[in-house]
């Protein structure tokens, strides 16, 4: 079952200027030097002095200009067991990990239906989810490297599903409802970054930041996903994510798949969903009860990151990792949606 949590208020306190980026960043769909499971174990607990700093943010705006704005955090209840991992088996192999257990989505029905259709591509190589009527989710390293913005990022663009039929589109009696999807693009207002994606950790750049949101410049009219707290693994079925993106080795396709999460701290998810890149940024999501309902809501609860290589143990290891959607992060992504915290005092 989704449970109400009270979520803590992000509120700005002031915004200033910032010479324009350089844009001058090449995109990097796998990251390297990245603190991974056991660094995160040693990270000490984010006073609220530095969550207000790692959660101050950056705008860029379709102008090329930049905007600094600092918060303020209230109501928030520090948790004093700092990043604790949960200790499974680790597994050493690449990014498709045993059987390729991802589906192609062809059928237009669904492809064109909720919750496929919330999928996006982003015009820098990266996936993203529809999260409001003029708002996406995605990765930050997709626009930025953590030092500049990458190169696409200037004049970014977001494309929504649309289907052109294979061959003359005469329908056939029983034929497959096969088609490829091609893209309604869309030019990108503004973006904002937390300023946490910019401060790497002694040295290693730190994934718990590692969302965007980007806002369109004209709203689309599809059903989008709602932002979900991200539980943890005990409270999921069978520990089950979904995700659904635009993998690169498989070009022109919406690619789907599902996998359990193995490993989790309190920002991040360790998994081993077959994935590859160009699905960076996805929204990963679950289905679960609504309070006192019958009724199964699906709800984002984490932004796919992509495929990681860190040191664990003196050794190299492999997975594939997500940034949680944690109360504070959904206060955030919200107050960035509505301009306010009226409407995220609960999630």
């Amino acid at each position: 079952t989704w449970h109400l949590e009270k979520i803590p208020q992000i509120v700005s306190e002031r915004t200033f200027s910032l010479e324009s980026p350089k844009f001058e960043a090449k995109t990097n769909l796998e990251l390297n030097s990245v603190c991974g499971i056991e660094c995160q174990r040693k990270l000490p607990v984010p006073s609220l002095s530095d969550l207000k700093d790692l959660l101050s943010y950056e705008t860029v705006f379709e102008n090329g200009s930049r905007t600094l704005t600092e918060v303020n955090v209230l109501g928030l209840v520090l948790d004093p067991a700092g990043n604790t991992t949960t200790r499974r088996a680790t597994r050493k192999k690449r990014q498709i990990y045993g059987t390729d257990s991802r589906f192609s989505i062809y059928d237009k029905r669904f492809m064109t239906n909720f919750p496929f259709n919330t999928a996006v591509k982003i015009s820098t190589g990266c996936s993203g989810i529809l999260i409001s009527p003029k708002h996406v989710l995605t990765a930050a390293h997709c626009l930025h490297n953590g030092k500049d913005y990458v190169k696409g990022s200037k004049r970014l663009r977001v494309g929504l599903m649309k289907t052109k039929s294979r061959g003359d589109g005469r329908k056939r009696k029983g034929a497959r409802r096969n088609s490829m999807p091609s893209f309604q693009w869309t030019r990108v207002k503004s973006t904002h970054i937390p300023k946490g994606w910019f401060k790497g950790v002694s040295g290693d750049i730190a994934l718990d930041y590692d969302y965007a949101v980007l806002e369109l410049k004209r709203p689309h009219k599809r059903k989008y996903m709602e932002l979900g707290i991200s539980p943890t693994i005990k409270m999921m079925p069978r520990s089950m994510i979904h995700f659904s993106g635009f993998d690169n080795d498989r070009s022109g396709q919406l690619v789907y798949r599902f996998c359990s999460i193995s490993d989790e701290s309190n920002d991040l998810f360790y998994q081993y969903c077959d994935a590859e890149p160009g699905s960076t940024g996805s929204g990963i999501y679950l289905r679960l009860k609504e309070p006192n309902k019958k009724k199964w809501k699906r709800k984002i609860i984490a932004v796919y990151s992509g495929h990681q290589w860190v040191d664990v143990n003196g050794e190299q290891q492999d997975y594939n990792v997500a940034v949680r959607i944690t109360p504070l992060k959904y206060a955030q992504i919200c107050f960035w949606i509505h301009g306010n915290d009226e409407n995220c005092t609960q999630g």
